[in-house]
């Protein structure tokens, strides 16, 4: 939830954390301030929280890649929160160190969570093909309805075979000094590289002369329909 708090009423331990009023930010300091050394969690956050410019939202994430782990975002598609909330989330997966340790950070784009994304949300696939452990196998078609297992089976790989992928794919991994280098943003828009298809266009002159060739062939063809006609 988005809100924003008096200073007087917010806890002093966690202003210390991220001088902040925003209650997103707040909750996320809580986090790691109730984390034990070792400690590990996933918070879901808005999106605003990955890429907001204030000093707060810049500063909080700086904590998380350079004196926690980061280990994961995960990016939700907006609607899965329907019909309680609209706004697009994302989930942060780290480790309290307090010592740094933060790598590489793994990134998924989730398309699809086994329902749809809009008031209803109805459910796309049977019962055992639901969640991220279901009890049937999903074909490739049905994994665009549900990233789920997908989700889990490639974060269980994240310090292996995910570390090659490219990040034109659904999940692949990006360096920390990528991230420092971008200012902290954590938004998966800011990595991924989107492949674009190559389109052949005529040249301005061919496209001349293939008019001409047009034109010759509708004035040939009304006067043979004018020859008919007579």
């Amino acid at each position: 939830m988005k809100k924003s708090l008096d200073y007087e009423n917010t806890a002093k331990d966690l202003q210390a954390i991220v001088k902040t009023k925003k209650t997103e930010l707040l909750f996320l300091a809580l986090f790691l301030r109730l984390l034990k050394p070792g400690g590990r969690a996933a918070v879901i956050v808005p999106d605003g929280v990955l890429f907001g410019s204030s000093k707060a939202h810049k500063e909080l994430r700086r904590l998380l890649v350079e004196e926690q782990k980061l280990d994961a975002v995960i990016s939700l598609p907006g609607g899965v929160f329907k019909p309680y909330a609209g706004v697009s989330t994302a989930i942060l997966l780290f480790t309290k160190t307090n010592s740094g340790g933060t790598d590489f950070v793994w990134f998924y784009d989730v398309d699809a969570d086994g329902w749809s994304l809009d008031d209803k949300r109805a459910p796309l696939l049977s019962d055992e093909k639901l969640g991220a452990v279901p009890t049937a196998q999903l074909t490739a078609e049905e994994h665009t309805k549900n990233n789920l297992p997908d989700v889990l089976s490639r974060w269980r790989s994240r310090n292996t075979t995910e570390r090659e992928r490219l990040r034109t794919a659904q999940s692949f991994c990006v360096p920390k000094v990528d991230i420092a280098t971008q200012g902290y943003d954590l938004s998966l828009n800011r990595y991924k590289e989107v492949v674009h298809e190559e389109v052949e266009h005529l040249a301005p002159k061919d496209i001349l002369v293939n008019l001409a060739k047009l034109e010759v062939e509708i004035q040939q063809g009304m006067e043979r329909l004018e020859g008919l006609l007579k």
